[in-house]
Protein backbone atom coordinates (compact mmCIF):
# COMPACT_ATOMS: atom_id res chain seq x y z
CA UNK A 1 0.00 0.00 0.00
CA UNK A 2 1.07 3.23 -1.14
CA UNK A 3 1.75 5.79 1.73
CA UNK A 4 2.03 9.71 1.46
CA UNK A 5 4.47 11.81 3.10
CA UNK A 6 4.60 14.77 5.00
CA UNK A 7 7.37 17.34 5.57
CA UNK A 8 8.29 18.26 8.60
CA UNK A 9 10.03 21.65 8.51
CA UNK A 10 13.13 22.23 10.46
CA UNK A 11 11.74 22.88 13.69
CA UNK A 12 9.44 19.66 13.99
CA UNK A 13 12.62 17.89 12.87
CA UNK A 14 14.29 19.11 15.40
CA UNK A 15 11.66 18.03 18.61
CA UNK A 16 11.35 15.41 16.89
CA UNK A 17 15.31 13.98 16.94
CA UNK A 18 14.97 15.47 20.64
CA UNK A 19 12.07 13.19 21.58
CA UNK A 20 14.90 10.14 20.66
CA UNK A 21 17.79 12.13 23.02
CA UNK A 22 19.50 13.25 19.81
CA UNK A 23 21.23 16.98 20.43
CA UNK A 24 19.70 19.87 18.04
CA UNK A 25 20.54 23.65 17.97
CA UNK A 26 16.61 24.07 19.18
CA UNK A 27 14.82 26.88 17.18
CA UNK A 28 11.84 28.46 17.37
CA UNK A 29 9.45 29.57 14.58
CA UNK A 30 8.08 33.12 14.72
CA UNK A 31 5.69 34.31 11.66
CA UNK A 32 6.15 38.16 12.24
CA UNK A 33 9.30 40.62 13.57
CA UNK A 34 7.79 40.85 17.02
CA UNK A 35 7.67 37.31 17.42
CA UNK A 36 11.25 36.76 16.03
CA UNK A 37 12.84 39.45 18.54
CA UNK A 38 11.02 37.40 21.57
CA UNK A 39 13.08 34.15 20.25
CA UNK A 40 16.24 36.19 19.68
CA UNK A 41 16.13 36.98 23.19
CA UNK A 42 15.29 33.89 24.51
CA UNK A 43 17.45 31.94 22.86
CA UNK A 44 20.44 34.80 23.64
CA UNK A 45 22.90 36.39 21.10
CA UNK A 46 24.20 35.84 18.48
CA UNK A 47 21.37 34.43 16.73
CA UNK A 48 21.36 32.55 13.45
CA UNK A 49 17.88 32.78 11.04
CA UNK A 50 16.35 30.69 8.63
CA UNK A 51 14.12 31.21 6.25
CA UNK A 52 10.64 28.39 6.14
CA UNK A 53 9.40 27.24 3.33
CA UNK A 54 8.17 23.40 2.09
CA UNK A 55 9.44 24.38 -0.88
CA UNK A 56 12.81 25.23 -0.42
CA UNK A 57 15.53 22.24 0.18
CA UNK A 58 18.42 23.79 0.07
CA UNK A 59 18.39 27.72 1.86
CA UNK A 60 22.05 28.96 1.26
CA UNK A 61 21.55 28.50 -2.11
CA UNK A 62 18.77 30.93 -2.13
CA UNK A 63 20.21 33.24 0.29
CA UNK A 64 17.70 31.95 3.57
CA UNK A 65 20.05 31.41 6.44
CA UNK A 66 21.85 34.86 8.09
CA UNK A 67 23.98 33.88 10.78
CA UNK A 68 25.78 36.11 13.60
CA UNK A 69 22.84 38.08 13.96
CA UNK A 70 23.75 40.31 17.00
CA UNK A 71 21.21 42.89 18.05
CA UNK A 72 17.35 43.37 18.06
CA UNK A 73 17.23 45.75 14.85
CA UNK A 74 19.63 43.23 13.03
CA UNK A 75 16.88 40.56 14.09
CA UNK A 76 13.99 42.73 12.17
CA UNK A 77 16.10 43.35 9.21
CA UNK A 78 16.95 39.96 8.89
CA UNK A 79 13.31 38.85 9.35
CA UNK A 80 12.07 41.38 6.63
CA UNK A 81 14.88 39.80 4.20
CA UNK A 82 13.86 36.77 4.99
CA UNK A 83 10.56 36.95 4.41
CA UNK A 84 10.71 38.29 0.70
CA UNK A 85 11.97 34.95 -0.45
CA UNK A 86 9.44 33.08 -2.50
CA UNK A 87 6.81 31.46 -0.56
CA UNK A 88 8.32 32.40 2.80
CA UNK A 89 6.15 31.01 5.65
CA UNK A 90 7.65 32.18 8.58
CA UNK A 91 11.53 32.05 10.23
CA UNK A 92 13.17 29.81 12.47
CA UNK A 93 15.39 31.39 14.82
CA UNK A 94 18.34 29.74 16.79
CA UNK A 95 21.46 29.57 18.61
CA UNK A 96 24.96 30.19 16.92
CA UNK A 97 26.56 27.34 17.16
CA UNK A 98 30.47 26.55 17.29
CA UNK A 99 32.04 25.41 14.81
CA UNK A 100 32.98 21.92 15.01
CA UNK A 101 33.96 18.73 12.22
CA UNK A 102 31.25 18.89 9.77
CA UNK A 103 29.39 15.64 9.12
CA UNK A 104 26.27 14.29 7.63
CA UNK A 105 23.66 11.27 8.67
CA UNK A 106 19.94 10.33 6.91
CA UNK A 107 17.67 7.62 5.98
CA UNK A 108 16.66 7.57 2.44
CA UNK A 109 14.86 4.76 0.41
CA UNK A 110 16.75 2.97 -1.90
CA UNK A 111 14.87 0.67 -4.65
CA UNK A 112 16.48 -2.89 -4.09
CA UNK A 113 17.22 -2.81 -0.36
CA UNK A 114 13.94 -0.02 0.95
CA UNK A 115 15.42 2.58 3.43
CA UNK A 116 19.05 2.90 4.28
CA UNK A 117 21.17 5.05 6.75
CA UNK A 118 24.30 7.15 5.70
CA UNK A 119 26.70 8.64 7.22
CA UNK A 120 29.92 11.09 6.12
CA UNK A 121 31.76 14.24 5.75
CA UNK A 122 29.32 17.17 5.74
CA UNK A 123 28.56 20.30 4.75
CA UNK A 124 29.71 21.39 0.92
CA UNK A 125 32.04 17.93 1.74
CA UNK A 126 29.64 15.71 0.54
CA UNK A 127 28.51 16.62 -2.71
CA UNK A 128 32.11 17.08 -3.72
CA UNK A 129 33.96 14.15 -2.63
CA UNK A 130 30.81 12.17 -1.65
CA UNK A 131 32.68 10.15 1.43
CA UNK A 132 29.51 8.56 2.79
CA UNK A 133 28.90 4.77 3.80
CA UNK A 134 25.51 2.81 3.52
CA UNK A 135 23.63 0.47 5.82
CA UNK A 136 20.14 -1.40 5.64
CA UNK A 137 17.86 -0.37 8.48
CA UNK A 138 18.35 -1.15 11.06
CA UNK A 139 21.40 -1.37 12.57
CA UNK A 140 23.54 -2.38 15.35
CA UNK A 141 26.23 -0.72 17.31
CA UNK A 142 28.59 -2.70 15.44
CA UNK A 143 27.41 -1.43 12.25
CA UNK A 144 27.88 2.26 13.12
CA UNK A 145 31.23 1.67 14.13
CA UNK A 146 31.84 0.22 10.34
CA UNK A 147 30.19 2.93 8.49
CA UNK A 148 32.38 5.83 10.55
CA UNK A 149 35.48 3.56 10.19
CA UNK A 150 34.88 3.25 6.60
CA UNK A 151 34.67 6.84 5.52
CA UNK A 152 38.07 8.58 4.46
CA UNK A 153 37.24 11.52 6.83
CA UNK A 154 37.78 9.17 9.63
CA UNK A 155 41.04 10.45 10.40
CA UNK A 156 40.09 13.43 10.84
CA UNK A 157 37.44 12.15 13.62
CA UNK A 158 40.38 10.24 15.11
CA UNK A 159 42.35 12.96 15.27
CA UNK A 160 44.51 14.66 12.70
CA UNK A 161 46.49 17.89 12.99
CA UNK A 162 44.56 19.58 15.81
CA UNK A 163 41.20 17.87 14.48
CA UNK A 164 39.25 15.42 16.62
CA UNK A 165 35.85 13.99 17.20
CA UNK A 166 33.65 12.32 19.78
CA UNK A 167 33.53 9.04 17.68
CA UNK A 168 31.53 7.50 20.52
CA UNK A 169 28.97 10.22 20.66
CA UNK A 170 28.41 9.85 16.73
CA UNK A 171 28.02 6.10 17.00
CA UNK A 172 25.05 6.70 19.80
CA UNK A 173 23.61 9.04 17.36
CA UNK A 174 23.68 6.23 14.30
CA UNK A 175 21.88 4.05 15.97
CA UNK A 176 19.26 6.64 17.46
CA UNK A 177 18.65 7.86 14.42
CA UNK A 178 18.21 4.41 12.96
CA UNK A 179 15.85 3.34 16.22
CA UNK A 180 13.76 6.58 15.50
CA UNK A 181 13.41 5.89 11.29
CA UNK A 182 11.58 2.39 12.05
CA UNK A 183 9.48 3.64 15.41
CA UNK A 184 8.40 7.02 13.55
CA UNK A 185 8.30 5.61 9.79
CA UNK A 186 10.67 7.90 8.32
CA UNK A 187 11.16 7.68 5.05
CA UNK A 188 13.66 10.38 4.31
CA UNK A 189 15.63 12.07 6.65
CA UNK A 190 18.75 14.92 6.20
CA UNK A 191 20.73 15.72 9.08
CA UNK A 192 23.30 18.47 7.62
CA UNK A 193 25.25 19.68 9.18
CA UNK A 194 25.83 18.13 12.22
CA UNK A 195 29.09 19.76 14.16
CA UNK A 196 31.39 17.01 15.92
CA UNK A 197 32.97 18.25 18.85
CA UNK A 198 36.02 16.38 21.19
CA UNK A 199 33.28 16.15 23.28
CA UNK A 200 29.52 15.15 21.75
CA UNK A 201 27.64 16.74 18.37
CA UNK A 202 24.77 19.23 17.52
CA UNK A 203 22.88 18.84 14.73
CA UNK A 204 22.50 22.48 13.40
CA UNK A 205 20.38 21.65 10.25
CA UNK A 206 17.51 19.37 9.86
CA UNK A 207 14.55 17.74 7.15
CA UNK A 208 12.69 14.99 7.78
CA UNK A 209 9.46 13.23 5.90
CA UNK A 210 7.92 11.06 7.25
CA UNK A 211 4.99 8.01 6.20
CA UNK A 212 1.73 8.61 7.57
Amino acid sequence: MQRNLVFLPEHLSKELLEKYRIKTARCIFAENEDAAVEAARKIGFPVVMKVVSADIVHKSDVGGVLLDIESEEEVRESFRRLMKISKAEGVNVQPMLEKGIEVIAGIMKDEQFDRVIMFGLGGIFVEVYQDVSFRILPITKRDAEEMIKEIKGYRILSGYRGFKGDVKSLVELLVKISEMAEKEKIREMDLNPIFVYEEGYAVADARIWKEV
